[in-house]
């Protein structure tokens, strides 16, 4: 069950048409099959200063979505990609799923941060995802940015399935501590023994990697921090395994 995956260490810069452009250039380097991951916030932009979404044009977001899903059919590539997503006069942080043919699915984010309360509205899901593999479909799960800290909806989406956990963050704080959210990204990874790949902008001030870790904590490549740059990574499925959630003492403790 191999899978490959492409992480895109790029700019989500408040400019659709720009961060399209970007899209458009990663697409160009990848091949037929590909998994690839970008961003927290890639089409619409993203920032801890959320006030340039109020002129933000949600057509202008929904044209983005429109032509991603496009992209992603032309190369036959799957894409998960970030954005502040409308709907019905509000917006969401979106995880979005581009499949290589039929519609786009989505993720909206449900561990909001504390500059996104209030300018968002939070999801209340975590589903899961099936996507096209070599030897048949691959369940994916997932989160964004922050909900790194919540280690029980990690759980969650391997209990409901999920072979492979897709992250991506827009994380460049300078108040965090160096090497805690590797540390996080290590954790959530090794202790459901899933595949995990993050995606983050480059910054001077990023906090969090863009890197593939394996089911048993091993990080299997890892992009430099602050510059832009794409990771390619075959990784293994059959690797993944249920060994420790199935040992939970859920007559002592029961999270799910």
């Amino acid at each position: 069950m191999l899978m490959s995956i492409v992480a895109a260490q790029v700019p989500a810069v408040w400019d659709v048409e720009a961060n399209l452009a970007t899209v458009r250039d990663v697409l160009g380097e990848t091949r037929a099959g590909d998994v690839v991951v970008f961003p927290e916030g890639m089409l619409s932009g993203y920032g801890e200063d959320l006030s340039p979404l109020s002129t933000l044009d949600p057509a202008v977001v929904t044209e983005a979505v429109a032509q991603v899903a496009a992209l992603a059919g032309e190369k036959q590539v799957t894409v998960f990609c970030g954005s502040l997503l409308p709907s019905d006069g509000d917006w969401f942080n979106a995880g979005l799923l581009f499949p290589s043919s039929g519609p786009a699915a989505i993720y909206r984010k449900i561990n909001l941060a504390m500059n996104e309360r209030g300018p968002l509205r939070p999801g209340n899901d975590l589903p899961t995802f099936a996507i096209p593999g070599p030897d048949g479909d691959i369940t994916v799960g997932v989160q964004l940015c922050r909900e790194i800290r919540f280690p029980e909806q990690w759980q969650y989406l391997a209990v409901a399935g999920a072979q492979l956990f897709v992250y991506l963050t827009n994380a460049a704080n300078p108040r965090e501590p160096e090497g805690v959210w590797r540390s996080h990204l290590v954790s959530r990874a090794a202790e459901n023994q899933r595949y995990l790949v993050s995606a983050n902008i480059p910054d001077p001030d990023q906090h969090c990697p863009s890197m593939v870790v394996s089911p048993r904590g091993e990080v299997l490549a890892e992009l430099p921090a602050g510059r832009p740059g794409l990771l390619r990574q075959t990784i293994d499925l059959s690797q993944t395994a249920n060994w420790y959630l199935g040992q939970r003492r859920q007559d002592v403790v029961s999270a799910l």
